[in-house]
């Protein structure tokens, strides 16, 4: 399994051949200005909640690469209506795709289109592959609804917001990384705006100091595990 960092909460994962895009806000950040979105490749976007700095890219992707939209009900429905090919999903449920199994689990935010269009509930999801098991929680707080993800799925990575203000913090991400049992964790959602601004060397010591390791890629780097 590969993981690319583009920046804010975006990401690219490879495995098994398949190539997914979680969240793509790329366009509008210019910490990731060397990205090019129409160089990449993407058999399926996942979408945890509808905020224009989740789903700004989807479009371009979607059309460029034909990929198929996962995500909750009224997000679907919205991009089904402009002729995209998409995939719902709802809390609880997991559906078995060509690059493993993935379950749409809760999130604590809120979720609307920039035109104002309800985007549902929010969510985050849980992708269970033949090499490895990751969560990716999406933009939420703090939830003990975490700590009902490894009573089914032992986790080998998880992907925390850790920028505050719109999400949980550091602190709180550190015992989210308890509640999921998982001790490796990739962070997200951060420095993408003044709001969010963090202290890499700090934010790393804090994890160090709990025994746990905090991942903080550039944007375009990747991690391969």
């Amino acid at each position: 399994m590969k993981i690319t960092f583009y920046g804010h909460a975006s990401l690219g994962i490879e495995v098994d051949g398949k190539n997914i895009i979680v969240d793509p806000f790329i366009t509008g950040n210019t910490l990731a200005d060397a990205i090019d979105i129409n160089t990449l490749k993407a058999d399926y976007i996942l979408l945890t909640h509808a905020h224009y700095d989740h789903v700004l890219d989807v479009e371009a992707i979607a059309k460029n690469t034909d990929a198929i939209i996962v995500s909750n009900p009224e997000i679907t429905t919205y991009y089904e209506k402009k002729g995209f090919k998409s995939h719902f999903m709802n809390h609880g449920g997991s559906w078995r795709f060509d690059f493993g199994t993935v379950r749409y689990v809760n999130a604590v935010h809120s979720s609307s289109f920039a035109d104002g269009t309800y985007g549902g509930n929010p969510g985050g999801f849980v992708i269970e592959t033949k090499s490895k098991n990751i969560y990716i929680a999406g933009d939420t707080a703090l939830t003990y609804d975490m700590k009902l993800i490894p009573l089914r799925t032992k986790l080998d990575l998880v992907i925390l917001p850790i920028g505050n203000n719109f999400t949980m913090d550091l602190e709180d991400a550190i015992v989210a990384s308890d509640f999921l049992e998982c001790n490796k964790i990739l962070g997200y959602h951060y420095d993408s705006n003044p709001y969010i601004e963090i202290n890499h060397e700090e934010s790393i010591r804090k994890f160090l100091d709990k025994k746990k390791e905090l991942l903080l890629l550039e944007v375009g780097e990747s991690l391969e595990f």
